[in-house]
């Protein structure tokens, strides 16, 4: 590892797997994701919450697979096979989450992600969720350069999975009370 390359580790303040849902392009961090599938035959589990689409048999495991589209304000393609194996140690089963297309893992620098208040600035409708930790900005420049064109940074919304794997907890609690 040479000197340059040890500022670049110091500065990623999120390293993240990217995924398409709907027409929105999401990330979670990759520490918590086990592995990438193609879904198998899903069953429907009776009187699960609407999050989530039923288990499948994965290496011997049952996996529960929600769709976080249920969560956030994100309308699209429904069809996929990709499955994003979660990893978390607090989980009872593994889960997996529905996801149009795997883009990419990346590293992204502080300067490059808005949090918070910073949110408020941004216009697109999923924002406006609990479970979204920030929302990278992909191709911004560091503080001090010349800003990059608005047209060439995209925006990626980097998601908070222990919030929304809460939320489908939460949501199975509400329903069997009912």
């Amino acid at each position: 590892m040479n000197l340059e390359d040890a500022d670049r580790v110091v500065e990623e303040a999120a390293h993240v797997v990217e995924f398409k849902l709907g027409d929105e392009v999401c990330a979670i961090d990759i520490a918590a994701v086990d592995s990438i599938v193609e879904s198998k035959q899903v069953t429907r589990v009776p009187r699960a919450p609407d999050a989530v689409e039923g288990v499948m048999d994965l290496r011997g495991e049952t996996t529960a697979i929600v769709d976080p589209r249920e969560f956030l304000a994100i309308h699209g393609d429904h069809d996929s096979d990709n499955i994003l194996v979660l990893d978390r140690a607090d989980d009872k089963q593994k889960i997996g989450l529905r996801v149009a297309e795997v883009t990419e893992v990346s590293g992204y620098a502080e300067h490059q992600i808005d949090r918070g208040s910073r949110l408020d600035r941004i216009g697109t409708s999923a924002i406006e969720s609990e479970l979204v930790r920030g929302v990278i900005r992909k191709g911004a420049t560091p503080p001090g350069e010349a800003d990059a064109a608005e047209e060439d940074v995209a925006l990626v919304l980097w998601l908070d999975i222990d919030k929304l794997i809460g939320s489908v907890s939460a949501d199975e609690t509400i329903d069997n009370q009912v």
